[in-house]
């Protein structure tokens, strides 16, 4: 090999190692806080671990964390269900109502101020938001109650009635996430090109037809954002549940099979039964569904936006 030849490998070395050594910290940061968490909650999922023992020491039990949870622990099997209400409620529910809100704002004046408004609760911290909805469902002197009141009809008990409990935080979660929901599908709103309506417009179309064959087609890349991401973080929900309906800032009297999502579920067979290994085989079944539910939205929505017109 010619010196020349070897004065470049040496170079092209010299780069290669000095891009991973900028690469370090990130690398090393997903290491430690990632793929090392994970690898240890797959091993401990084949394991039957209460965390008052090592964990060497603790016995080896292949599937059966996974075979129970899916077969004979009923309780996981409601927070499944109770889940999959509240991820689905509070996502498309939510995104309809913004969806209207957004498309309102766009011809109010002082949009923006009615904007800031609707974002405040966003920012709001949820043992806040916990603790102002737990004072209007509260059944004696709650404004929710006094409401019902006005139209004649009987009073409720918000977080404590089983049949309702679910529903009643599925609507603050849609109230203090609809700020943000509002902002994106605004500027999926103000992206769209006003040639497409003044064409509609000239083909006889009417408010409804635009709608349904312009504006929803033309905000699909929007939408797929907004429930790919909506429904991780529903599938993840836990503080207003935990503070207004089992840990109870205000109530704390609802029977708990009645709103025990899977994250409210995992943590008490965590840190309450001491079942670390079904803990963690729960987490994995909670991530292959929230796969198996992202995989299908991006199915559905897979083409529009501008896209789908050329």
């Amino acid at each position: 090999m010619s010196p020349g030849a070897i004065s470049a490998r040496r170079s092209l070395l010299k780069r290669t190692l000095t891009g991973y050594l900028f690469l370090s910290p990130a690398l090393v940061f997903y290491l430690v806080f990632l793929v090392i968490p994970i690898g240890m909650s797959l091993y401990i999922s084949f394991r039957d671990w209460n965390m008052l023992v090592p964990l060497a020491n603790s016995r080896f039990v292949g599937l059966r964390n996974y075979i129970y949870l899916l077969t004979r622990d009923e309780l996981f099997l409601i927070a499944v269900k109770n889940t999959i209400i509240y991820a689905t409620g509070t996502v498309f529910a939510g995104m309809a109502l913004a969806l209207g809100v957004a498309m309102l704002l766009l011809k109010v004046r002082g949009a923006t101020f009615w904007r800031f408004v609707m974002f405040a609760p966003v920012v709001t911290p949820s043992v806040a938001v916990a603790r102002i909805w737990g004072g209007l469902y509260r059944p004696a002197e709650g404004l929710a109650n006094a409401m019902l009141k006005m139209v004649h009809l009987p009073p409720q008990q918000w977080l404590a009635d089983p049949d309702i409990c679910l529903y009643s935080i599925m609507l603050i979660a849609v109230w203090s996430g609809i700020g943000a929901t509002v902002i994106v599908f605004t500027a999926g709103l103000k992206g769209i090109p006003d040639v497409y309506y003044d064409a509609a417009k000239l083909d006889g179309a009417g408010p409804w037809a635009e709608f349904a064959h312009i504006t929803v087609p033309m905000l699909k890349p929007t939408i797929l954002f907004l429930s790919v991401t909506g429904l991780i973080g529903a599938w993840q929900a836990f503080d207003l549940i935990f503070m207004l309906a089992v840990g109870g800032t205000e109530s704390g009297t609802s029977p708990v099979r009645s709103v025990i999502v899977l994250a409210l579920y995992l943590y008490q067979m965590a840190f309450k039964n001491l079942r670390m290994g079904r803990a963690c085989a729960g987490a994995f079944l909670l991530f292959l569904i929230v796969l198996a539910f992202s995989f299908i939205v991006l199915r559905v929505l897979r083409k529009g936006g501008v896209e789908s017109y050329e």
